[in-house]
């Protein structure tokens, strides 16, 4: 089990990467960002969504689909900032 400092590691960097890029990471990038083995990664990842934050997997993959407030597939919210436009919300 992963504990808060990590957990708190991994919500940053995919909040980050999606503020930046519009696109959530894979696990594989998460565990090279902090510097884990890929199957730790994606246990953190799973551990990170079990949390209980307002985030979720697309079924049955490690795929990130939605991480308050942005998902990472497209819905009719569109975020723009200062002119650029792409982050979707939840």
């Amino acid at each position: 089990m992963a504990d808060l400092v990590m957990l708190d590691q991994a919500y940053h960097h995919v909040m980050q990467r999606i503020v930046h890029t519009g696109q959530a990471p894979h696990y594989t990038e998460l565990a090279t960002a902090l510097g884990l083995a890929m199957e730790a990664g994606k246990q953190l990842l799973h551990e990170l969504i079990d949390s209980g934050i307002p985030a979720w997997l697309h079924p049955q993959t490690d795929y990130l689909v939605s991480f308050a407030p942005f998902h990472n597939l497209p819905t009719q919210y569109r975020i723009t900032v200062d002119g650029e436009q792409k982050w979707f919300a939840q």
